[in-house]
């Protein structure tokens, strides 16, 4: 069995993305899109404004040079951290249940007044973050080396 891969195989490095616009998000959210985690990994910090969370992302950006070489898909640990963070509300989660997995669908921008918003995190399963924000500001950074991803498959969502 081989043993976990890392960037440097591959000729990549760790992703680091930031989004301050529609654009940059759109890009976040893509990468992110079925990331799963806990419900133990959120963290909101509200001295600092900030709201964190480790994902298990699926390595989409890997998938195609996956396929080719006939070799796992991967996942990596990233954190998604969004800044500027003046309340944090949620949905469908029950925060009790430490160890309940979730799965992220987008995230996305509603823009307010005077270049404040709220970032929400949909989630599968009708499960939402909503982060009201000052501005946009979010970032994405892989924090470990891929590994194969445990399922042995890339994600897939029925649209029927």
């Amino acid at each position: 069995m081989p043993g976990d891969a890392s960037f440097d195989e591959g000729g990549e490095r760790p992703l680091f993305l930031a989004a301050m616009d529609d654009e940059g998000l759109a890009v976040i959210s893509a990468l992110a899109q079925d990331a799963v985690f806990p419900v133990s990994e959120m963290r909101w910090q509200p001295r600092r404004r900030r709201f964190a969370v480790l994902l298990n992302r699926f390595r989409w950006e890997d998938r195609a040079r996956a396929e080719a070489r006939g070799r796992p898909y991967e996942r990596v640990r990233s954190l998604l951290v969004v800044d500027d963070v003046l309340a944090v509300r949620s949905q469908g989660i029950d925060r009790s249940e430490a160890e309940t997995v979730l799965s992220l669908l987008s995230v996305t921008w509603e823009p307010g007044e005077d270049g404040a918003g709220r970032v929400l995190l949909t989630l599968a399963g009708d499960g939402a973050v909503g982060l009201e924000a000052e501005c946009l500001d979010v970032t994405l950074k892989d924090v470990t080396r891929p590994y194969a991803a445990p399922s042995g498959t890339a994600p897939g969502h029925d649209l029927d």
